[in-house]
């Protein structure tokens, strides 16, 4: 497994292994690091479908706002090294800060409508990071595919958006999210949690279970409005659970719904903080 820290080395390596083998498929797995079970899923997915698998871990700024948590976030290279080997890792791409973004930089991604719902309600700009770091190492890794957890489905969506806007060539392939064993949504901020909490943060993965089966069972005769404030009062029995946001969305459009539509994809999305630690969570249904 080969760690590269820069952006013309990473280059490098890939032009030189495309030369080799013209019909090269390179899977891409963009992360933040602290790497987990849900990580290894993404990276295992790359493996089994590209002929290269290429791991960036960039704890990226621009995606984090004044009050929020960059330097807080949680890092580890060697554990990370260890879980990209073990998952069959070909190239780890490591770079700093200054690497990245060697002067203040003046052109951003922005995607429209897709992010002013959800987290891009309550966390402004953070999009715009997002798509912005992303069209970056796309262009510096150039993957046939990149694979991305749908923990975080409205950034599966904002990154499908801008591939659809900007005719970047590269397949986007949503992959199941990762759970424990009592339902709680693999993250790398589950680490934050207290014992209390982290009990109690089952409440959510619970919730959207209820949904679904509230869904199964009535479909069209259930309104968005009543599916929703089932899931807050699920959610409220939790005294630790401060909502942010608790939505029925269309999906990937994630335009709000009046009533449902048989055979309509819809998300339920939920972001709670418990103490300090803002964990999110959602499933996606199809209206029976």
């Amino acid at each position: 497994m080969q760690v590269i820290q820069h952006i013309t080395d990473l280059r490098q390596s890939i032009r030189s292994r495309r030369a080799e083998q013209p019909s090269l498929r390179v899977g891409f797995v963009p992360t933040m690091g602290f790497l987990h079970e849900g990580h290894a899923s993404l990276l295992e997915a790359a493996r089994r479908s590209c002929d290269i698998v290429v791991l960036s871990i960039f704890v990226n700024p621009l995606q984090f706002g004044p009050n929020e948590d960059f330097e807080r976030y949680p890092r580890d290279e060697e554990r990370d090294l260890a879980v990209a080997e073990q998952a069959g890792t070909d190239i780890v791409f490591l770079p700093q800060v200054a690497e990245m973004y060697p002067q203040p930089i003046k052109t951003m991604v922005s995607v429209r409508e897709v992010t002013t719902r959800l987290c891009g309600a309550s966390r402004p700009g953070h999009f715009d990071g997002v798509a912005t770091v992303v069209a970056k190492l796309f262009h510096i890794v150039q993957p046939d595919a990149a694979f991305f957890g749908m923990k975080d489905a409205q950034q599966v969506a904002v990154i499908e958006q801008m591939v659809l806007d900007l005719n970047l060539p590269v397949e986007i392939v949503p992959c199941p999210t990762i759970r424990e064993a009592d339902g709680l949504a693999k993250s790398s901020r589950n680490v934050y949690l207290n014992e209390e909490e982290r009990k109690q943060a089952t409440v959510l993965s619970a919730a959207l279970r209820e949904a679904e089966t509230a869904l199964a069972e009535s479909g069209v005769g259930l309104t968005p409005q009543q599916l929703i404030e089932n899931v807050r009062t699920h959610i409220r029995r939790s005294p630790l659970a401060e909502i942010d946001y608790a939505e029925v969305l269309a999906f990937p459009s994630l335009e709000p719904l009046e009533s449902f539509t048989q055979g309509e994809r819809i998300i339920v999305a939920l972001a709670v903080k418990f103490g300090k630690t803002r964990l999110i969570d959602n499933c996606i249904v199809r209206i029976p």
